[in-house]
């Protein structure tokens, strides 16, 4: 069991409220990945969840038992930090061991459980090196594994991709995805970036200074944003957005369309405008569009290449049943 229940909490630090009052259920098994600025609130939030920081007011529950006043090692749950903290002078074994033998559990027990998480992470033939001897993405799986044999009700991640590079963190994305499934755990994942937000969760919470904007699937947010911040946030590149007379033919204040609902003509189209710079990526090609009287520049995204240059004339039409639109207050107009 893994549900985790959030009831009116919120945290000040001194005079100011960096979170409001904030309602959110986890469902047990769930992948909920809290996404946003940087500064929004997200990994206070979790803090909050794991009991590293007093909440101000409200409670917490989970399993559905109250946690509010539980210290962290009292609530089940194990996180994953950015830094990997692991301890350079023990082996991969000792470090994966280290929560369970200050726990004073059986010896054999925590044999087995090693063995297991090991078997998990792919990390049977490292248990006897040290941090130092492994890769970025080895000893991301190590501070995984420290959490897995813990077997707790919930995992809590900090942004652990953070401090790897691009193809490892592609690698490490699928790799925690593909624990999820085999440990049907809950899992509550902190990030800035939406792309691993839309890839990962089953639930995504989008904050914004410490307001939840929004909480759907990752298909929800992207159909149907609630409002022009989760539609300019969520979607890479992201929407579109223009406002003035042109959004208001679409009738609302404001309007979006996303780069990929964008058709390109070199020679008819609604919105006529000037290539800037054209970003080639091989099966997609961005191509970021000036002068069209909508916004400072229009982003447009191709499948596969087009031979445009800086300056040429472009042509751009959106799909119109892909139109986004929001009212003055910046709300969704269904």
């Amino acid at each position: 069991m893994g549900q985790i229940t959030l009831k009116q909490v919120t945290k000040s630090f001194g005079d100011v409220q960096v979170i409001p009052p904030l309602d959110l259920t986890i469902g047990d098994g769930e992948f909920t990945v809290f996404v946003g600025p940087s500064g929004c609130g997200k990994s206070t939030l979790l803090r909050l969840i794991a009991g590293l920081e007093d909440i101000t007011t409200g409670h917490i529950e989970i399993d559905g038992k109250d946690a509010t006043d539980l210290v962290p090692a009292k609530r089940g749950l194990a996180m994953v930090f950015q830094s990997y903290a692991l301890y350079p002078h023990m082996s991969v074994r000792k470090n994966i061991a280290f929560p369970l033998k200050m726990a004073k559990m059986d010896a054999a027990e925590i044999d087995k459980r090693i063995t297991n998480a090991a078997s998990v992470l792919n990390l049977t033939d490292y248990l006897d090196r040290r941090p130092g001897q492994l890769s970025g993405g080895q000893r991301q799986r190590v501070a995984i594994g420290r959490a897995i044999v813990r077997e707790p009700a919930a995992f809590l991640f900090d942004e652990p991709l953070s401090n790897l590079d691009a193809a490892l963190r592609v690698g490490m994305r699928l790799e925690i995805s593909e624990l999820h499934e085999r440990l049907k755990t809950t899992m509550i994942y902190v990030t800035h970036d939406q792309v691993e937000a839309m890839t990962m969760a089953d639930k995504i919470v989008v904050l914004r200074a410490g307001h939840i904007e929004q909480v759907g699937s990752p298909l929800e947010l992207y159909h149907k944003p609630r409002n022009e911040f989760v539609a300019g946030f969520i979607g890479s590149p992201k929407m579109n957005i223009f406002g003035g007379a042109e959004a208001q033919k679409y009738g609302g204040a404001s309007a979006g369309i996303r780069p990929e609902h964008i058709d390109v003509s070199m020679s008819d189209g609604t919105w006529k405008g000037k290539v800037g710079v054209a970003e080639h990526l091989g099966s997609d090609t961005f191509i970021h569009v000036h002068d069209t009287g909508l916004a400072d520049m229009v982003t447009v995204r191709i499948t596969g290449d087009i031979s445009v240059r800086h300056g040429d004339t472009i042509y751009l039409t959106p799909q119109l049943d892909q139109m986004h639109k929001f009212d003055a207050q910046g709300l969704r107009i269904e």
